[in-house]
């Protein structure tokens, strides 16, 4: 049987990026804390997915449905920047480099980890460009491999969709993509202000 800091330690350990050193000072800095820091934290942590929901337009984790972005009328609503994962819109939005709407992918295409994008993800995300009558699309998929695979499969269902007959009243929207200001094999995730603004402000139309 664990004691309690080698438990805590093991909690910390499946965190992203927290190796068995990190960990145990995590667990040491709350040994040192008091009992009001602890269970103001544990609480907090009990509640998380209790006072937390998916947006049902953008696919965001928020407080509130439609999220505070979505919801807020000052935000370019004719743009629209597809991104994999939550961490990714959090990295744009602490980075202040971008102003319109998002979709979160909460997926990607790699076929070496089985990975597609399901027919409900790729609905979500029609009926949310629709719904806007988004003028721009921006692909900002990680620049790795299955970043790649997720932008040409986007673009090609976009494509489709819009030259099939089903969007006749829709104009096919601008399809872009972040420059390759992002290191190849990075993440946006870890991308700093300057590189993600050079990204965007570079992007690149698809062909």
């Amino acid at each position: 049987m664990q004691d309690p800091i080698s438990k805590l330690v093991s909690f910390f350990n499946k965190f992203p990026g927290i190796g068995n050193k990190s960990a145990r000072r995590m667990a040491f800095f709350l040994l040192r804390q008091d009992e009001a820091f602890l269970r103001s934290m544990g609480g907090a942590i009990a509640e998380l997915k209790d006072n937390l929901t998916r947006c049902g337009e953008c696919g965001n984790v928020s407080d509130s449905d439609p999220c505070a972005i979505c919801a807020d009328a000052l935000r370019d609503r004719h743009t629209l920047c597809v991104v994999e994962s939550i961490d990714d819109l959090a990295s744009f939005e602490q980075a202040g480099v971008y102003n319109g709407l998002y979709h979160v992918l909460d997926g990607k295409v790699s076929p070496m980890d089985g990975q597609e994008l399901s027919e409900e993800c790729i609905g979500f995300l029609l009926k949310h460009i629709t719904d806007l009558e988004a003028e721009e699309i921006i692909i900002a998929t990680n620049p790795k491999m299955e970043g790649d695979l997720t932008y040409f499969t986007i673009k090609e269902i976009l494509r489709e969709k819009f030259t099939d007959g089903e969007q006749e009243k829709l104009k096919m929207p601008k399809i872009s993509r972040l420059a390759f200001g992002l290191p190849v094999g990075g993440s946006i995730e870890f991308a700093d202000r300057v590189t993600l603004h050079t990204a965007l402000e570079a992007r690149v139309v698809g062909k």
